[in-house]
C-alpha cells in the first residue's frame, strides 16, 4: 500500500507509525484508519519488526475525527440514497476495526504522544500497551460535548486502565486534561520533555526486543489482553499450560536456557510469521453484529 496519511519507518527492529496529517493535527479519517491496519497486518507479518512506536507529526498526536464534514460527520446515512442505506452491509466504527486490530496485534505497541489527542486520537491509546506522552501532549474524551459516545472500544479499555469512575468522569464531563493528570491516574506511564519523548519510547521499544523471544512476546500479549475479559483463573491456567508445553519444546525455549547456562546472550530463532503454536489463536474470533 502507498501510504498517504501515514509514515512507515523500520530502525533496529522498532517500526515506527507516524499519523501523517500535520496540518490537521492528524484528524483521523477512514483512509488513515485502513493505513494504520495495513500497516500492523503488515508488521506482524515482517519478522524484523519486533516492537512498534505510534506518534504524530507536527504539533499534535490526533485531533480525533476528521470534522470537515461539518454537522454530519458522524451521521452514516448523511446524503447516501435510500438504496445504498438499504444496501449498507456495516455502521461498524472506524476506530473500533484499529483498536480490535491492535488489540491482536503479535508487536508491542507504544504510544508516544506528542501533543494534543482528543477523540479517537485518545481511545485509539488505550488499545496499545504502554503511553508515554510529551509534556504538551493534552487527553481529551470529549465525545459528551458532540453530542455522540465514546467508540474505538474505549467502554471496554478505558475502565480497564483507569477504573470505572475515573472513565466515568472523563467521559461525562468531555474536558481536556493535561499529561500530568493522565501520569496521576494511570493512563499513561511517563512524561517527557518534547525533545525526548522519542528516544524514551525507542529505549522502551528496544527493551522489549533486546535478547528476547518474538515468540514469548506474542503469546504474552494475547496472553495478558485476552485475560482481562476471563470469568475464572482456571481460564488463564487452560492457556498458560498449553503455552509452556508448545514453548518448552521449541528451539527458542532450548536457545533461552543455553544461553543462560553458557553466559551469552540470546539468539531466537522463532519466528512469529510462521511459527505460533498449534493452539493460537486460542479464541473465538468476532465480528461485528
Amino acid at each position: 500500500m502507498d501510504y498517504q496519511q501515514i509514515i512507515y519507518d523500520i530502525d533496529e527492529g522498532i517500526l515506527t507509525i507516524t499519523l501523517n496529517r500535520p496540518d490537521k493535527l492528524n484528524a483521523f479519517t477512514g483512509q488513515m484508519m485502513t493505513e494504520m491496519i495495513n500497516a500492523l497486518d503488515r508488521a506482524d507479518a515482517d519478522d524484523t519488526v519486533k516492537a512498534i512506536i505510534v506518534t504524530g507529526a507536527g504539533r499534535g498526536f490526533c485531533a480525533g475525527a476528521d470534522l470537515s464534514s461539518g454537522a454530519s460527520t458522524f451521521d452514516a446515512d448523511a446524503g447516501a440514497p435510500k438504496a445504498a442505506q438499504e444496501e449498507k452491509k456495516s455502521i461498524a466504527d472506524g476506530g473500533g476495526l484499529l483498536t480490535l486490530r491492535i488489540f491482536d496485534c503479535l508487536k508491542p505497541i507504544i504510544s508516544a504522544c506528542n501533543g494534543p489527542a482528543v477523540g479517537v486520537g485518545a481511545t485509539m491509546q488505550c488499545a496499545m500497551d504502554i503511553r508515554l506522552a510529551s509534556t504538551s501532549a493534552k487527553y481529551g474524551f470529549v465525545f459528551s460535548k458532540r453530542g455522540i459516545v465514546p467508540e474505538a472500544c474505549s467502554s471496554w479499555f478505558l475502565p480497564r486502565l483507569v477504573g470505572i469512575s475515573q472513565a466515568l468522569e472523563w467521559t461525562y464531563t468531555g474536558r481536556v486534561f493535561s499529561a500530568e493528570e493522565a501520569l496521576e491516574k494511570g493512563l499513561i506511564r511517563s512524561v517527557h520533555e518534547p525533545e525526548d519523548l522519542l528516544p524514551a519510547a525507542r529505549k522502551l521499544a528496544l527493551e522489549f526486543a533486546d535478547q528476547t523471544s518474538s515468540l514469548s512476546i506474542a503469546l504474552i500479549r494475547n496472553m495478558m489482553w485476552k485475560m482481562l475479559g476471563a470469568d475464572h483463573p482456571v481460564v488463564a491456567h487452560n492457556i498458560d499450560s498449553r503455552g509452556v508445553n508448545a514453548m518448552g519444546k521449541s528451539t527458542d525455549a532450548k536457545e533461552g536456557v543455553a544461553s543462560f547456562l553458557e553466559k551469552r546472550p540470546a539468539i531466537f530463532p522463532g519466528k512469529v510469521s510462521a511459527e505460533m503454536p498449534e493452539f493460537f489463536p486460542w479464541w473465538e474470533h468476532r465480528e461485528f453484529e
